[in-house]
């Protein structure tokens, strides 16, 4: 008889395929549900983790590969692969964190499927190793994600990082049915990671029905308590000394892991170990240091509403705005110190701004933040458009996640949320017949102010953007769908090809600029009229001409201007 747990778990699957406009295949579903349950803790966006599954043929038994720099997910075109980019902007020691996720239907744990995994990172993991020889035996799309990991690692080898590979195994089964032979397999593997990757820390875990339920349905609280010693009050504003032991209280949730969800809003993420780091950490540690407010400038929450019962403030829609660097080494510093150290005792200022007014919010926000450098993209999210942006969705059903997660953590449907870096793609695929640089630069669209003008601009009618959005939407579940057969080479180079040559078909001509999609977004005209299949069939012959004429990989190809006007002169209207 099935345990309450695993009932509960296929209820929620079942959910999730009801949800969806066209329901994935039962594996591909999963494949989906089980990375994003695993990676819970380090918050990646609904988007993130769908880029990172790489299940189909030869995976090497890896069905979802993600790295992380130092609690951020690195994509390939992030900063650090930059020519320019310097390493020694990165702090010595910083966690690079490779995780690589399995995910089986079946109600057990194998030897089997470890084997596997040992045999492919072997050689994965191996920098000896060329890409060209990995891609005769594993999926472009295995080795291009793991190629991310071993980049990263040679590029940042003079900052000694702190690496970790890590495994996670996923099924529908009980952890507690492991049996030995596959328990001792599992620390051979984490022995095989260490030896590796030299001085890597190895782990694998075995997530079975229990801990997807228990994760999946975890919902992030943003109505919390903070208990304060001594505050001031201005109108709906206020200002509060709060002990570090509370503050710590606030900042940990029931499983005692940082509330990651409450920072949502913050414009840059953990900077690391970096100096100012340092010298937070080492005050607070100093036994006989002096009080912890004098020497930090403190935090920054903004709520939507607040109350006071005894000396503790009721907090609604709670979001630290300001002292992420301060909150993050609290928490690392404070969780692994005595309970009787003096840091405890001493206080951090607090400054609690009371608004339900987007705009308001916003420009604190910006006023904030200003005290240190912040690249111009990540305060993309408080721009007056975007804002117009996500009010539009909202009105229409859909969520627009200018601020990573927030419509998950409140329960909204994934498959009606879009981040900022999924609609600019879209619009550069759709709007502008450029699906060779959403692909080639899936996170760094928004880092120049030219061609950010160029995507998100007051010229470009609102319904527009939700209309780009969903057909980019259609476009993915339909190379998830039963309906045929596609590889995951295929869904992450080709997928902004198809939905640009979609729309080409639907108009009768290529598209320069998103102002042409006026009259389809007015008419709500969706990619139902066309045989996708077949456009998808008429893409893979293009691609296939294009590579012979070219030898190129499905990855270069997929970034190539050239590719984008090979198939405009061969398409026919």
């Amino acid at each position: 008889m099935a345990s309450n747990e695993l009932v509960l778990l296929d209820q929620i699957l079942q959910q999730r395929q009801a949800e969806r406009a066209t329901p994935l295949p039962a594996d591909e579903a999963f494949e989906l549900f089980a990375c994003e349950q695993a990676l819970r803790d380090l918050d990646p966006s609904a988007d993130e983790v769908s880029g990172g599954v790489v299940g189909g043929g030869n995976d090497g038994a890896i069905d979802g590969a993600y790295v992380f720099l130092g609690g951020s997910l690195l994509e390939e075109d992030s900063d650090v692969f930059d020519a320019d980019f310097s390493p020694s902007s990165v702090a010595v020691g910083t966690r690079l964190l490779l995780w690589l996720v399995q995910a089986k239907q079946e109600e057990s744990f194998t030897e089997t499927a470890i084997d596997l995994v040992a045999s492919s990172t072997s050689r994965l993991l191996n920098l000896g190793e060329s890409e060209e020889d990995l891609k005769l035996l594993y999926s472009d799309a295995v080795v291009d994600r793991v190629a991310i990991f071993r980049k990263a690692l040679q590029k940042l080898a003079i900052r000694h990082p702190a690496v970790e590979v890590r495994f996670s195994y996923v099924t529908r089964g009980k952890v507690a049915d492991v049996n030995a032979k596959v328990a001792a397999k599992a620390k051979d593997l984490e022995v095989q990671f260490s030896n590796l990757v030299p001085d890597a820390i190895g782990k694998v875990d075995f997530v079975g029905a229990a801990e997807l339920w228990k994760a999946a349905s975890r919902v992030p609280s943003y109505t919390l308590k903070l208990t304060y010693l001594e505050n001031a009050t201005s109108g709906t504003s206020h200002v509060a000394l709060v002990t570090l032991k509370d503050y710590l209280a606030f900042l940990t949730d029931d499983m005692g892991s940082l509330r990651r969800h409450i920072f949502d809003w913050n414009v840059r993420d953990y900077q690391g170990d970096v100096e100012v780091n340092q010298e937070i950490r080492e005050s607070l540690l100093d036994r006989d240091g002096a009080e912890f407010w004098w020497l930090n400038n403190g935090v920054t929450i903004v709520c939507s509403k607040t109350s006071i019962v005894g000396k503790t403030y009721i907090l609604d829609d709670v979001q630290i705005v300001n002292g992420l660097q301060t909150s993050h080494t609290v928490f690392r510093a404070l969780s692994q110190v005595e309970d009787d150290h003096p840091a405890f005792s001493r206080s951090v200022l607090v400054r609690i701004l009371v608004t339900t007014d987007p705009g308001e919010r916003d420009r604190v926000i910006r006023a904030t933040n200003r005290q240190t450098a912040v690249p111009a993209a990540s305060l993309r999210a408080t721009d007056e458009i975007q804002r117009e942006i996500e009010a539009y969705f909202l009105a229409n059903g859909w969520f627009y996640d200018r601020r990573k997660n927030y419509y998950r953590n409140i329960g909204k449907s994934a498959e009606r949320i879009v981040g900022i870096p999924l609609l600019a793609q879209a619009v550069m695929a759709m709007g502008l017949s450029q699906p060779h640089n959403s692909r080639a630069r899936p996170s760094s669209l928004l880092k120049r102010n030219d061609e950010y003008s160029r995507i998100f601009s007051k010229k470009i009618d609102l319904p527009i953007y939700l209309w780009v959005a969903r057909r980019q939407k259609e476009i993915d579940l339909f190379l998830l769908s039963t309906h045929h057969q596609t590889s995951a080479g295929e869904r992450t180079n080709l997928r902004f090809h198809l939905s640009m040559l979609a729309v080409a078909k639907l108009l009768g001509k290529r598209v320069y600029n998103p102002t042409q999609l006026r009259e389809l977004s007015t008419d709500g005209k969706d990619f139902g009229s066309l045989d996708l299949n077949a456009i998808l069939d008429e893409l893979r012959m293009y691609y296939g001409d294009y590579a012979k004429a070219k030898a190129g990989s499905m990855e270069k190809n997929a970034k190539s201007s050239e590719f984008v006007t090979y198939i405009f002169t061969r398409v026919k209207f």
